[in-house]
């Protein structure tokens, strides 16, 4: 709409807009939040639908600040079985922070609101690190191998922490979301890992099998979402300042077959399922390849 203004000059505008629409619902955000301290479940599970509520119009209101200061071709395939009233454990390839944009573009209104696992450092995230806590976001605590060899009593810490967050999901309707490479994509980690896919990074699988284990009976489906931009995958200033002109974006809705659902320290399990999502990136792969090459349906 506005897009015929310098690319510059959108970037601060809407930059500004963001932020200020970040700050206003940041308080009844965190305002209801801290109601939600009470320890009575139907109250809880209540201020929950308010805070969500909150959310899904700030997504709205930055919605519409895209489609006032870009003119993006959105190509999007596969939301026609989706459901406000389902839970999903959502899954996509990681390329750049427009990722989350986009997610939260194509799902709006069309699965319950995105719950994102973050990395416990984003807490200290200036106002939208308080505004995750209140949402309920997973925060995670990594811990690498040889960490672990030097403080084994925090093996199994992940599961815990896990655990404890998928016990606020089982109330409500919710999209629980994780990027399985566990960071972006970028042709130097992509080397440095020796990774098998072409366009991919290795998926980490204990992250969704934990998850799993936690809420699979709770779990509806699995949304497996391929994201590609076609001019390369653009930084966050790139899309608020209207230089992206399109991203392509394919939902596949799969089961959650009772197989999938098992404990990640039985290494009879843990080699299945890793089989398992080996497979889904090596669709994924190929589903990149596609959307590439113009192919993809």
């Amino acid at each position: 709409m506005l897009n015929f203004l310098p690319k510059p000059l959108i970037g601060v505008i809407s930059f500004l807009l963001y932020l200020l629409n970040t700050l206003f619902w940041a308080i009844p955000i965190l305002g209801l939040a801290i109601l939600k301290l009470l320890p009575i479940r139907q109250w809880r599970v209540g201020i929950t639908y308010l805070i969500d509520h909150c959310a899904t119009a700030w997504i709205a209101l930055n919605n519409l600040t895209s489609r006032l200061f870009s003119n993006i071709h959105w190509d999007v395939k596969g939301l026609e079985q989706l459901s406000v009233k389902d839970w999903y454990l959502v899954v996509a390839n990681h390329q750049s922070w427009v990722d989350i944009l986009a997610l939260q573009k194509v799902m709006h209104r069309k699965v319950p609101f995105l719950k994102f696992f973050l990395k416990k450092e984003l807490l200290y995230v200036p106002v939208i690190g308080l505004c995750w806590w209140a949402l309920d976001f997973p925060f995670m605590k990594r811990y690498n191998a040889a960490f672990l060899k030097k403080h084994p009593h925090l093996k199994g810490q992940d599961i815990i922490t896990t655990r404890k967050a998928c016990e606020k999901f089982q109330f409500k309707p919710v999209s629980v979301m994780n990027f399985l490479e566990g960071t972006r994509f970028t042709p130097e980690k992509h080397q440095q890992q020796q990774s098998p896919f072409s366009y991919l990074l290795k998926p980490r699988a204990g992250g969704i099998a934990f998850v799993l284990n936690a809420m699979g009976q709770r779990l509806d489906k699995l949304l497996d979402v391929t994201i590609y931009y076609p001019q390369g995958a653009p930084s966050f200033w790139d899309y608020i300042s209207g230089k992206v002109r399109e991203i392509k974006v394919r939902v596949r809705v799969l089961p959650i077959e009772p197989e999938l659902i098992g404990d990640y320290e039985d290494p009879h399990y843990r080699a299945r399922f890793q089989q398992w999502v080996n497979q889904l990136w090596l669709d994924k792969n190929q589903q990149l390849l596609e959307l590439q090459q113009g192919e993809s349906r």
